[in-house]
């Protein structure tokens, strides 16, 4: 691929582009360059306004919904800078031990208690967020208010909706009078079912009294809560009222769990209030931390500058340099759980290897010599260092790119040779595919163990399973009598990616002594939901981590390397592996990017068009993935879209969950929905549910392609992408592609100042704190 000037003419077509061999290059992302939804972008400081709700459009609520649904990133984070006191800081504290297996917390026991209500029926993963928090001024224990699993998701606030919680029954009367409350304050009557799910059966009630509670159903903004106060409640309504202050306070914190963040500096949070004319945003703090609407943290700061101060008591009254973190007790709660979880798996093994054997549930066990042996029969390094370390520690982290995925599949591959009950976790089916590939087949003696009555529903052991499958039950070994999950050995590929809601509920399905492996590339984008799992645990440094030094092959490999240090390298491209195609507008990207996937890489690459995927930074714009996809519909699939948008044979992407994508194929409607082929797999998605859940899916953004990989990519930089780009989003667009990378350039020199100058956006969390504080060495 040559380098932007020189790849091709302005007059040049992309056939010749992608038929001109030779020498490639290109002159890594914040998680969330991928356009900001509705529900996401900068609040206005204006107070409240004479609008209201009107009706849906691209930045109405349903579109907040949908474009939320389709993967949309972080906008802008709030104003993070400096660390001043809000009330009466709590330290984080750790949940007490409760019964259950021993040496869980009882954080750990009501998440695990939520799993069996869930998974049994006896309650709906939306219960469990119902309830609004009691009134206490202590902060509460996170054992009160477990979180839902992610194989049912609980009904999202306003910033994170989600197309997978499970459909609420509600009465028609109650739907009338939250109706009436909508239409007498200029909102729309379609949220009267979405303002049920977040209010409950006294929706109609409690908006009457607090119009500013439609900050809890999906996509409302704060200007648009105030039109709608401002009809109910007339001369009232003020933008000092203690109603809309609280529910601002809450909605600014739901807002930044959809840029990633598990807590927000005080600092930022109070800046955020005096955007939206909050007269006195201290108050407004106090209220809710009193109230137990907000948790407080602590948190001793390595780097002072700029920190509060909290005394340590004594004679000397020195002062510890902290910060102060405020958070909503669903996240504080699943960042406790997830990191008290860790722990557990770090300190329990341990014991087991006292006996020099890791006993596994059906009396076998594996000595160190067996993994000597294993790790002696690997086939290269880091496979085999990577086996060392997994013998002598319950959680073990492992970087490296797409070919290093190799080395946990000899990982699993050996574990069940040597008699574990080993598995491999995608969060993709395309990825469980090339997993199970990689692992292989078994050994022509294995047999399905016994150990477990879930093991008979299977007629063979596949080790390759996803984690929506592996938590629902619908793949892997099932749970024991305990409810964890029947293994041994888990290893969880494109780690990056794990939100901190989903790993919670995936360690805390571990067994006391099972090993858990987090395995993925470091430099991908990181998951759609609030955390940094993987790059907290690998920077809190309390496990053994292993660096592969397996290199990713060819002249993609090449490229994608060097993105992930910050150079744009040139890359010699023999076989046409690299191409650059240069556009002057978004107009001429459209066109180019049509002829690449219909005309140019099918007939000199030998990449069909259904197995050649667009990647753009954003939803919106004149070349994101809305006009990329009427363009490329047109084109290669055109019809009159008599299925809601849809004809048969459209290339879609459902996205049944925030984070998660599934490529698919429209195959038919009818009266029940839309009928889908999702990878070999049928898929009916409900006619109410298609707006929100599918989209034509020939063009996505690079987070809904994270974990997926092509014969052929093509990625789009229209000039006014410039903005949206970083190294993460770059590394992970480009790296989708297996034979072929085709580049539709027309940002100039924002691409190698993206890859050199800007880093993943930062996330607040806590998980590394606390694995730290939980795991620091005896003196």
């Amino acid at each position: 691929m040559s380098g932007p000037a020189g790849a091709a003419s302005g007059g040049e077509g992309p056939t010749a582009a992608v038929e001109a061999a030779g020498a490639s290059g290109l002159s890594p992302e914040t998680p969330g360059s991928e356009g900001p939804a509705a529900a996401a972008e900068a609040p206005g400081a204006a107070g409240p306004t004479g609008g209201a709700p009107g009706a849906p459009s691209e930045d109405r609520p349903e579109a907040a919904a949908q474009r939320a649904n389709e993967g949309a990133g972080p906008a802008q984070d709030a104003d993070a800078s400096g660390v001043e006191g809000a009330g009466a800081a709590a330290p984080s504290g750790d949940g007490a031990a409760g019964g259950g297996r021993p040496g869980r917390s009882a954080a750990a026991e009501a998440l695990a208690a939520a799993v069996r209500a869930v998974e049994s029926g006896e309650r709906s993963a939306a219960s469990f967020f119902s309830a609004p928090n009691g009134p206490t001024r202590n902060r509460p224990k996170p054992a009160q208010a477990p979180a839902a699993p992610p194989s049912a998701p609980a009904q999202p606030s306003a910033a994170r909706p989600s197309a997978a919680a499970p459909p609420r029954t509600v009465s028609a009367a109650g739907l009338d009078g939250v109706r009436q409350v909508l239409a007498a304050g200029g909102a729309p009557e379609q949220l009267a079912e979405k303002a049920m799910d977040a209010l409950g059966e006294r929706a109609a009630e409690a908006l009457r009294e607090d119009p500013w509670q439609l900050l809890g159903v999906s996509g409302v903004r704060p200007e648009q809560a105030d039109g709608f106060a401002r009809a109910l409640l007339g001369g009232e309504c003020g933008p000092g009222d203690e109603r809309r202050a609280q529910a601002l306070v809450a909605w600014l914190l739901e807002r930044a769990a959809f840029e990633g963040h598990t807590v927000l500096e005080s600092s930022a949070l109070r800046a955020a209030l005096a955007q939206q004319s909050v007269p006195d945003p201290d108050e407004a703090l106090q209220t809710a931390i009193a109230d137990g609407a907000v948790l407080v943290f602590q948190e001793v700061l390595e780097n002072p500058a700029g920190a509060g101060r909290a005394s340590t008591g004594g004679d000397d009254e020195e002062e510890t340099p902290v910060r102060v973190l405020l958070g909503l007790d669903r996240y504080a709660m699943a960042e406790e759980s997830l990191a008290d979880g860790l722990a557990r798996l770090i300190n329990a093994l341990p014991d087991a290897l006292a006996n020099d054997a890791q006993p596994t549930a059906d009396g076998a066990g594996l000595g160190p010599e067996a993994w000597e042996r294993a790790a002696a029969g690997a086939p290269s390094p880091s496979a085999a260092e990577l086996i060392r370390a997994v013998a002598g520690s319950g959680l073990v982290t492992h970087t490296g790119g797409e070919a290093a995925r190799a080395e946990p599949a000899a990982l699993v591959a050996a574990a069940r040779a040597a008699g574990l009950r080993a598995y491999a976790a995608t969060h993709s089916e395309d990825g469980r595919r090339r997993m199970a590939a990689l692992i292989g087949p078994a050994p022509a003696d294995e047999a399905p163990t016994a150990h477990s009555a879930q093991a008979a529903r299977a007629a063979s052991y596949d080790p390759a399973v996803t984690v929506p499958g592996l938590l629902a039950g619908r793949e892997g070994p099932g749970r024991d009598a305990d409810g964890a999950l029947a293994l041994d050995l888990l290893v969880v590929l494109d780690a990056p990616r794990l939100d901190v809601e989903t790993a919670a509920m995936l360690v805390e399905s571990l067994a006391d002594g099972a090993r858990l492996v987090l395995s993925g590339d470091a430099g991908t984008l990181w998951s759609a939901g609030p955390g940094r799992v993987f790059a907290d645990v690998v920077a809190a440094r309390v496990c053994p981590a292993v660096v592969s030094r397996t290199p990713d092959p060819g002249p993609i490999g090449e490229l994608v390397s060097g993105i992930g240090i910050g150079e744009l390298n040139q890359v010699e491209a023999p076989g046409k592996e690299v191409v650059i195609v240069p556009v002057r507008d978004a107009g001429e990207a459209v066109h180019r990017t049509v002829q690449l996937v219909a005309d140019s890489v099918p007939r000199a690459i030998g990449v069909p068009s259904d197995r050649t995927q667009v990647i753009t930074p954003g939803h919106g714009g004149s070349a994101g993935t809305r006009a990329l996809n009427a363009a490329l519909k047109e084109r290669l699939n055109p019809g009159p879209g008599r299925f809601g948008g849809f004809d048969p044979g459209d290339r879609v992407a459902y996205v049944p969950a925030p984070g998660r994508m599934t490529a698919g194929t429209v195959v038919s409607a009818d009266a029940e929905g839309l009928r889908l082929e999702c990878g070999g797999t049928p898929v009916l998605v409900p006619r109410d549910r298609v707006a929100e859940t599918v989209r034509h899916g020939w063009a996505v953004t690079a987070h809904q392609a994270a974990g997926i990989r092509w014969p052929a990519a093509v990625v789009v930089l229209p000039g006014d992408a410039a903005q949206a780009l970083s190294r993460a989003w770059v590394y992970t667009a480009f790296s989708r592609a297996e034979r072929h990378l085709s580049v539709v350039h027309g940002v100039d020199q924002a691409l190698p100042r993206a890859i050199a100058e800007v880093p993943a956006k930062p996330r607040t969390t806590r998980l590394r704190s606390l694995l730290q504080t939980q795991n620091k060495p005896e003196e």
